[in-house]
């Protein structure tokens, strides 16, 4: 597919990868890059594949992933319109992805091929630096999600996961924040059982902290939740 011109929308403006780019420096980046779309469901990024392109989300969502030697799937981090993935392209040597990524939604982004981000990176060194400072958070939120691990009971965890999803991919609504997991999804994100997460997400709804829908969680009161897991 051609290169195109994307116009700078609100989408792009707030990504912290574009961040701090001067008017006319955004459009260049900009325009080095390709708009991709992609059904949801879609694996865009593989793990242990060769790193050759960053994605930037302007629509839809998508979510980190990991695949273990025994055919596990581990949930990660969900990620929402302007963010990045695939940052390894960066890197001076060829390197694979850590991770593997796909779409939840039917989503668009912006990809720019190694060769043309490297080359943006070096006439706008903003972009090194911004790429670092969302590694750095990515860092955080593995060093936070590891000492949970080791130091918090399962109730715990699972709040955890599900105040962090109302907060980045939760719609706002007059009851609470709504937003799509399903039970599989939130155990494999907390680290505990299918079981346990539905035993404990049918305590929280008789604690009315959450509602449980079809596909759907509605967290009513994250205090409330924090309460009951303390």
């Amino acid at each position: 597919m051609p290169a195109s011109q994307p116009a700078a929308t609100p989408e792009h403006l707030k990504s912290r990868f574009l961040g701090g780019l001067a008017p006319r420096d955004l459009k260049v980046v900009l325009a080095a890059a390709r708009q991709r779309q992609f059904f949801a469901n879609s694996v865009v990024a593989n793990q242990g594949h060769p790193a050759d392109y960053l994605f930037l989300l302007t629509r839809g969502r998508a979510r980190f992933f990991f695949n273990t030697r025994e055919g596990k799937k581990v949930v990660l981090l969900w990620l929402t319109p302007g963010e990045i993935f695939g940052g390894s392209a960066l890197l001076s040597m060829p390197s694979p992805y850590l991770l593997s990524t796909e779409t939840l939604k039917d989503s668009s982004m912006l990809v720019w091929d190694r060769a043309t981000l490297r080359n943006l990176a070096a006439h706008y060194p903003r972009l090194r630096e911004n790429a670092l400072l969302i590694a750095s958070d990515y860092l955080a939120w593995y060093l936070a999600d590891h000492v949970a691990l080791i130091s918090q009971r399962a109730p715990q965890r699972l709040a955890r996961v599900l105040v962090c999803l109302a907060e980045t991919i939760g719609d706002k609504t007059s009851e609470g924040f709504e937003f799509d997991a399903t039970n599989e999804e939130l155990a494999s994100a907390a680290n505990v059982t299918a079981f346990t997460a539905s035993r404990l997400l049918s305590e929280w709804q008789s604690n009315r902290a959450v509602v449980k829908r079809r596909g759907k969680i509605l967290l009513r009161s994250p205090e409330r939740l924090l309460v009951h897991t303390a």
